[in-house]
């Protein structure tokens, strides 16, 4: 065992572990002051339980073995609470666990200020399961996207080097469902929600940004160790740099356009926008696309935010417009200018062609899904607080604390 890949693989893992609080951060100061306690307890809950079912039989689902049905998921069984996993797979699958933990963080964005603690962590808990578990096998286990390409007769292969689709797709697709089944906000219209701590979300985005490089990169580690050679660290690391730069840039080109001012929220959700599309095509994209990637990706989610409104769909911290738009960007992007393949650089339709059937094949099932689940807790013991809890703030009710306890 190589101790130096080893010892990325460890502080890659340490560096996405760290964007969950991360998320926590950003979230937290988007809502009012009286739910950041339970908006950022929902990050954490995520933490506690998916960690427990990753390690109980979470991570042995994430692996299709030969023979097993592609559309389905490993044996959770296989090697219940990896009581037989040597050293190297134990490094591998903590790495896997911290993005288990952060897809269902993700989620609760679009239920801020209005969901129950308790039915949120069951939702988890069910949602990971039934959901994460077996689309992260689809995609990097040996799965039906996996093989995709080979299963069509072509020869490309689905790319998503770090979780377009896995993550982004899948979280923000359940976003969705989850604003439907719990409904709007008390008085939900544009201008009244406003985030209640700016630096707050200012210092999530920036522990997301650097988590993120473990994120995109830390694979590189985890291949060595698994012994899958791979060399592509630098473009990776250039690439999580300069799409992300170049998506707050696009993001607050057009708050200007249209608002007339940048905002500070603006420049932080376009820094997500463009971690998030640039995590499928990290490996597979020249600098130059990349930067491209990134504009494109700030300016189309800057809009799409706008889409809650019109539309009527009360996704209360844009998990919708910045998550499942900018993953579906990420995603289909690389059918165009994936190197070598893409249809703009050297390739045929092909490659566009498996990226959009993995895209919509994620997210149709984790739509259908986290909409069932929610609807059942919904009509069983309830998802969403009462309407007076909600409007005098749900930190006191929920969990008995505020967050920022004033004293003389």
């Amino acid at each position: 065992m190589d101790s130096g890949n080893l010892a990325w693989s460890v502080t890659a893992t340490a560096l996405v572990l760290f964007m969950t609080p991360g998320v926590a951060f950003f979230y937290g100061g988007l809502v009012k002051a009286k739910s950041v306690v339970s908006m950022m307890m929902m990050s954490f809950g995520a933490m506690g339980l998916v960690g427990v079912l990753w390690i109980l039989y979470g991570s042995n689902m994430t692996v299709i073995a030969e023979g097993e049905n592609q559309f389905l998921a490993g044996n959770p069984f296989s090697d219940f609470g990896l009581a037989g996993a040597s050293s190297d797979s134990l490094v591998v699958s903590a790495y896997g666990a911290t993005f288990a933990i952060i897809t269902v963080a993700l989620i609760s964005g679009a239920i801020a200020d209005r969901a129950k603690f308790g039915s949120w962590m069951i939702f988890a808990g069910i949602w990971a399961t039934i959901v994460y578990f077996p689309v992260a096998a689809w995609v990097w286990g040996g799965g039906w996207v996996y093989n995709l390409g080979a299963n069509l007769g072509l020869d490309v292969s689905v790319i998503d080097y770090a979780g377009g689709t896995a993550v982004h797709i899948n979280a923000g697709a359940a976003a969705l469902a989850l604003a439907l089944v719990l409904g709007k906000r008390v008085g939900f219209q544009k201008g009244i929600h406003k985030p209640h701590n700016v630096p707050l979300v200012m210092l999530g985005a920036a522990i997301l940004w650097f988590g993120w490089f473990g994120f995109n990169a830390g694979a590189e580690g985890t291949f060595s160790l698994l012994g899958t050679e791979d060399s592509s660290v630098g473009l990776i690391v250039i690439n999580t740099l300069g799409a992300t730069a170049a998506a707050i840039i696009g993001w607050i080109v057009i708050e200007k356009i249209k608002d007339g001012k940048p905002t500070a929220v603006g420049a932080a959700s376009g820094a997500v926008a463009g971690l998030v599309a640039i995590t499928p095509s990290c490996a597979a994209l020249a600098p130059g696309w990349a930067l491209l990637l990134g504009v494109i990706t700030g300016a189309v989610c800057a809009l799409a935010v706008e889409l809650k409104w019109k539309l009527g769909y009360d996704d209360s911290l844009d998990v919708v417009g910045v998550h499942l738009v900018g993953g579906i960007i990420g995603t289909l992007y690389v059918g165009f200018f994936a190197t070598g393949t893409g249809l703009f650089t050297g390739g045929t339709g092909a490659q566009l062609l498996v990226q959009f059937i993995a895209a919509f094949g994620v997210l149709i099932y984790s739509f259908v899904v986290a909409y069932l689940l929610g609807l059942l807790i919904e009509k069983t013991i309830g998802f969403r607080v009462k309407n007076e809890d909600e409007i005098a703030g749900i930190d006191n009710v929920v969990h008995g604390e505020e967050g920022y306890a004033l004293v003389d």
